[in-house]
């Protein structure tokens, strides 16, 4: 989670929302991202839609079975849906998404009986960390 907070900086330097996401197999990276919705002009460019791209590129699969996927947001419909394709086997995630967070926040989606992936889920690690970094960056802007 530390290497997802430090992409998130990254991401904040670039003028987009602080979300850094790292996904892990066997002990290794196999790939990163942070939200670059605004500078590739891509509503998917989700941290953790970059860093599943990454990972299977990485992996030359777009299944990531055994993966464990760790972001600094509770994730979006779409990132979730996306994870779920992918098989990632375990989400971990700092602070929580009163307004679209889909996996506890607004709703448990995974656990809908139309999802044919399980997926095990650990929210609030860093949890403190992780959302005083949306919040600076958002008071920052107001």
């Amino acid at each position: 989670m530390q290497r997802a907070l430090h992409l998130a900086v990254q991401a904040e330097r670039q003028g987009e929302v602080p979300v850094g996401c790292v996904i892990v197999l066997n002990d290794d990276i196999i790939g990163e991202g942070h939200n670059q919705s605004i500078s590739q002009h891509d509503p998917s460019a989700h941290a953790e839609m970059v860093a599943l791209r990454a990972a299977a590129q990485q992996q030359q699969n777009y299944r990531l079975p055994g993966a464990t996927l760790y972001v600094t947001l509770e994730p979006c419909m779409m990132c979730l849906g996306a994870m779920i394709h992918a098989r990632i086997a375990r989400l971990v995630f700092g602070a929580f998404d009163p307004k679209t967070g889909v996996v506890c926040s607004c709703d448990a989606l995974q656990d809908k009986p139309f999802v044919l992936h399980n997926m095990a889920v650990h929210g609030g690690v860093l949890e403190h960390e992780c959302s005083q970094q949306l919040k600076q960056f958002f008071r920052a802007r107001r």
